[in-house]
C-alpha cells in the first residue's frame, strides 16, 4: 500500500466547487488504479502555539483545511498514474481550480 497526502487550504465560500474538482480529480485517479480517496473538511483545527495546519498551508482569514488522501497499491502503480495523467491531459479541469495549489501541501507514504 502507498500512500498519497494532501493538506489544502480553501476558502469556505468555495467548498461545493472543491466537492466538484475534487469528484473530478478522484474519478480519474480511481481509473489509473487508485484504490480509495478521502477529501476531509475541516470540523475542528485548533490553532497551535508553534506550528499546526493552517500555518503550515499558510492559510488566510475565511479559509479552511481540507485533508486529502489517496490509496495506492504501491508507488509503482502511482507513479505510472502520473505519466498517464499529465500526458493525455485527464487531471484537466473545466473553471478555476478552487484553491492555490502553491500552499497545499504533498506528501507521500509508504505502510509502516
Amino acid at each position: 500500500m502507498y500512500i498519497t497526502a494532501l493538506v489544502i487550504p480553501v476558502h469556505e465560500d468555495k467548498q461545493d466547487a472543491y466537492r466538484a474538482w475534487a469528484a473530478n480529480t478522484a474519478a480519474v485517479f480511481k481509473r489509473n488504479g487508485c484504490l480509495e480517496i478521502t477529501e476531509a473538511w475541516e470540523d475542528f483545527v485548533p490553532n497551535g502555539s508553534v506550528t499546526d495546519f493552517r500555518k503550515a498551508v499558510a492559510a488566510k482569514p475565511g479559509e479552511k483545511i481540507v485533508i486529502s488522501w489517496q490509496v495506492w497499491p504501491d508507488k509503482a502503480t502511482l507513479d505510472a498514474a502520473e505519466e498517464v495523467m499529465h500526458t493525455d491531459g485527464s487531471l484537466e479541469f473545466e473553471g478555476e481550480v478552487p484553491f492555490d495549489a502553491k500552499r497545499l501541501i504533498l506528501g507521500c507514504f509508504r505502510e509502516l
